[in-house]
């Protein structure tokens, strides 16, 4: 029996969650390693080879590191899960014209709830990823999630979504640490190939990065549904015609295969018409919002009013604001107007390193 507990550590063969569980190892934790299969690319019709988490070479990094250290590992196949939830998800919002963030969805409703159900039924006290963020309990009680150290690597945004039984049994040793100092662990550990890994940044399932080719091959005869629609101005007026509205996302300015002599982006996206409005990049800018589907962590509420620095996505440097109840969620109203409010997108409250909670933006007001 281990003096700290029993941990299962998700294990993708990258070098983050590979030096977590070494990590917790040496710590004195008795660690499982697990890593989850969530996608088969091939069955969406791509032509290029799995990458990323969902690759043979990934499972084996894994396992030979799990062999070499003593701990078992085990392949854990959640493609049915995933594709249930994540991928239908996907689709939906690109064809409700919103830009979704599937890494979000996967965290909160399926890797999580996932891990926890194999660490309950393998006798695990705990659960640990690679990610950049830290946990700590606050003193009302509530677990909360808070920045890295490293703020270029910091994913707390993307975790907001987690609930309070999960956080109260997640580890992540990582938080403390900067990326080059656990590249510089990997050598030491004596994985060299490891620490000079590149990262993907890349969704599991569009391992080409071309969402709209996804997109395609998922919805049939989806090209032929959106042919034609219209790219207009803010007041209505046609500016030209484009491929189909879900091949657009806000605040887009290349590959518009239009031009006017200056800039134009994305502004709004009007699926029920097949509509693309354009305009400047100030008619990006945006007052206030609607967030719906909260996820409340450090408090279990707000008092209207409170004042958060808002993140509307993942490399956002977020903007202050006041957070108002409402009927559907949270109104968000910024001191600064916030540029190219996507909806679909996440939108996360801090309050200085901590999240506050954080949602699903619905619309602009």
């Amino acid at each position: 029996m281990s003096r700290k507990g029993k941990v299962l550590v998700a294990m993708s063969g990258g070098i983050d969650s590979t030096i977590t569980a070494l990590m917790l190892n040496d710590e004195g934790y008795e660690v499982v390693g697990i890593t989850m299969k969530t996608w088969d690319y091939a069955t969406s019709g791509g032509g290029k080879k799995e990458t990323g988490c969902c690759n043979i070479d990934s499972f084996n990094d894994a396992r030979m590191a799990a062999v070499q250290h003593g701990f078992p590992h085990f392949i854990l196949d959640i493609r049915e899960e995933f594709g249930d939830f994540v991928i239908d998800n996907f689709v939906e919002e690109y064809m409700a014209g919103r830009t979704p963030n599937p890494c979000v969805m996967c965290n909160t409703h399926i890797k999580w709830r996932a891990l926890l159900k194999r660490a309950d039924a393998l006798g695990c006290e705990f659960i640990a990823t690679g990610h950049y963020a830290k946990i700590r309990q606050h003193d009302n009680g509530r677990f909360v999630v808070s920045k890295a150290v490293d703020e270029t690597k910091d994913q707390s945004y993307v975790l907001w979504g987690l609930q309070q039984d999960l956080l109260s049994r997640t580890l992540l040793p990582l938080a403390p640490f900067r990326k080059t100092e656990i590249r510089q662990m990997a050598n030491d550990y004596g994985y060299p190939e490891l620490a000079k890994k590149s990262e993907s940044y890349e969704i599991c399932f569009v391992p080409d990065n071309n969402y709209r080719g996804f997109l395609k091959r998922r919805v049939e005869g989806l090209e032929e549904q959106v042919a034609g629609g219209n790219f207009v101005d803010k007041t209505g007026k046609i500016l030209g015609h484009h491929k189909g509205y879900p091949f657009y996302t806000i605040g887009q300015r290349k590959g518009l295969d239009i031009t006017f002599g200056k800039p134009v982006y994305v502004t709004n996206i009007l699926p029920e018409s097949n509509t693309v409005v354009l305009g400047d990049e100030e008619e990006l800018n945006q007052a206030s919002m609607i967030v719906g589907k909260i996820n409340w962590i450090k408090y279990d509420g707000i008092s209207d009013g409170m004042e958060a620095v808002t993140k509307i996505r993942y490399k956002d440097r977020g903007t202050l604001s006041n957070l108002f109840s409402n009927e559907n969620g949270v109104m968000v109203r910024f001191y600064e107007d916030a540029k190219g409010v996507a909806p679909g997108q996440s939108a996360v409250f801090f309050e200085g390193d901590d999240v506050i909670g954080g949602g699903i933006i619905q619309r602009t007001l």
